[in-house]
């Protein structure tokens, strides 16, 4: 007798379940292999792709570091200096492009898509159903009329919102065409006045050339110009990036076992040592540019102030100090050969002075200042010597309330002197604070009235500050101002009204003054 197990062995479907037993396990193996292997692949792929996103993070630093590091040297080679010609601009017209659906006519009716079909065969041929035939093509052709008509009304409506979009587009190029004729000419009629000096066109020009200067991100926007005709000196303030245009990484590396990219620190004093090449390049560079666009040498030399617009750390207030200022004549700078200097060690050729520690905001006095002799200036009057013990302003003559407005401001620690009546364009006094940390130039206008400061004045006063391009603009009056003059000095930013009120208070505290200062405004009816 044969054995189970022999029984088992000799039994086909005990074979077939073995082998489908052994498939299974085979295909189980083979399917634990291909997920480990493409677990392997995923994760080699997911390491590589960090590992890539940390080369590339790596060359985007070093790029920036790169370029910071060439600012003078790419500006010199490669920079495209600005001219009149290039303030030009050329008319392209526009190309028409029809409103969608309206460029080509619509197809017209066509009769064949409207006649009903004659009778035919036998039938036709007897003249069986001619009668409603006939009523068929009469009613077609009342169809195919209407869409003609229809045809026709749509035709005319495209025709005529075509034309108008053509005479639009037509009238938008001659508009632009006038536009560029228009500033064409403008740039012509500056580069004549640029040429004969005059300070108007040689500061709009120089604010073109400081505009068009292309630095990398993170620079600032932010420049002051005076240009003095009678000898040819230029008076530049400009705002340097703060440190932190420099990279604090020098490289990133992805480190597997914390599944993370990680900055490489640059040190320290790398760090420093760029960032103090960065401010004395910006300052070459822009003496390089300034030189370079004023091709008809209007410019003889050039002051240049360097400052930083930035929160001090010890107190948290508003500082824009100065940490590089230098003055050079052409003749001198023409002399360097910027593409080999070192800036730090060119600056000191040029006897500049420099910031010895600009992380720290350490400021230097700026050579030149922003001085006022743009203004027609008259001799000073001291009008506090003939007041009364309680004077009342609005009995001073204007020209007395404008010289006592200026020793106001002198009291307050400013350097201050009147304009000439009349000639002033606005200006009664000038100010200007010599603190190198502080912007300086104040333009002041003194109002002697008994009445609510017209709005125009306000506004006018804010034309003057753009026009001499002061830092701020003081109104003084012995009255008061109305609710929309006040808005319009809190948005414009670089305006300060003074009403009656304020200067009894500032002649007490800075002058021990007691002046009355006139009418009492009108109670406001709440808002």
């Amino acid at each position: 007798m044969a054995s189970r197990s022999g029984a088992g062995a000799n039994d086909p479907y005990a074979r077939e379940l073995a082998r489908q037993a052994r498939e299974q396990e085979k295909a189980r193996k083979a399917a634990e292999a291909e997920a480990k292997r493409q677990a392997r692949e995923q994760k080699l792929a997911y390491e590589s792709a960090w590992a890539q996103e940390a080369v590339d993070l790596t060359y985007v630093v070093e790029n920036d570091a790169e370029q910071l590091s060439t600012l003078l040297s790419t500006a010199v080679l490669y920079g495209s200096t600005l001219t009149f010609d290039r303030l030009k601009q050329e008319f392209v017209p526009a190309v028409f492009v029809p409103p969608k659906g309206r460029s080509k006519a619509a197809p017209p009716p066509r009769w064949e898509e409207y006649e009903p079909v004659p009778p035919r065969g036998l039938l036709g041929a007897l003249g069986f159903g001619r009668k409603n035939y006939d009523a068929d093509v009469e009613a077609a052709r009342k169809r195919f009329d209407k869409a003609l008509r229809k045809h026709a009304r749509d035709e005319k409506a495209r025709v005529e919102k075509l034309n108008g979009a053509r005479a639009e587009h037509d009238k938008e190029n001659r508009q632009e065409a006038a536009r560029v004729e228009a500033w064409n000419a403008q740039v012509e009629e500056r580069r004549g006045a640029y040429r004969d000096r005059e300070v108007e066109a040689v500061e709009w020009f120089v604010d073109q050339a400081l505009a068009a200067a292309e630095y990398p991100h993170g620079f600032p926007k932010v420049h002051k110009v005076s240009y003095q005709a009678d000898t040819g000196d230029l008076l530049v303030e400009i705002d340097l990036p703060l440190e932190d245009v420099v990279p604090a990484a020098r490289s990133y590396r992805y480190v597997k076992s914390r599944d993370e990219i990680t900055a490489v620190p640059r040190p320290d004093k790398e760090r420093k040592d760029l960032y103090a090449s960065v401010l004395a390049q910006t300052a070459l560079r822009t003496v390089h540019e300034l030189f370079a666009a004023d091709t008809e040498d209007v410019v003889r030399s050039i002051a240049l102030n360097c400052h930083v617009a930035t929160i001090d750390r010890a107190t948290g207030r508003e500082v824009h100090p100065c940490l590089i200022t230098l003055q050079t004549d052409r003749d001198e700078f023409d002399q360097l050969v910027l593409t080999q200097v070192d800036p730090r060690a060119c600056l000191k050729r040029l006897r500049s002075l420099v910031s010895p520690n600009p992380y720290e905001l350490e400021p230097v006095r700026p050579l030149v200042t922003f001085d006022l002799s743009k203004f027609r200036l008259m001799d000073s009057m001291d009008v506090v010597a003939g007041l009364d013990s309680r004077p009342v302003l609005t009995d001073l003559t204007p020209t007395e309330f404008e010289h006592l407005v200026r020793q106001l401001f002198e009291a307050i620690g400013l350097e201050s002197v009147n304009t000439q009546p009349s000639k002033d364009e606005g200006v009664d006094a000038v100010a200007m604070n010599t603190d190198p940390v502080m912007r300086g130039l104040c333009i002041i206008q003194a109002k002697r009235s008994a009445k609510v400061v017209p709005f125009e004045s306000v506004s006018a006063l804010a034309g003057v500050v753009e026009h001499k391009r002061a830092a701020k603009g003081i109104l003084v009056t012995t009255s008061w101002f109305g609710r929309a003059s006040e808005a319009f000095a809190n948005e414009h930013g670089r305006l300060e009204l003074l009403d009656g009120a304020n200067l009894v208070h500032l002649f007490k505290e800075h002058m021990d003054l007691d002046v009355i200062p006139g009418p009492v405004p009108p109670r406001r009816r709440p808002k």
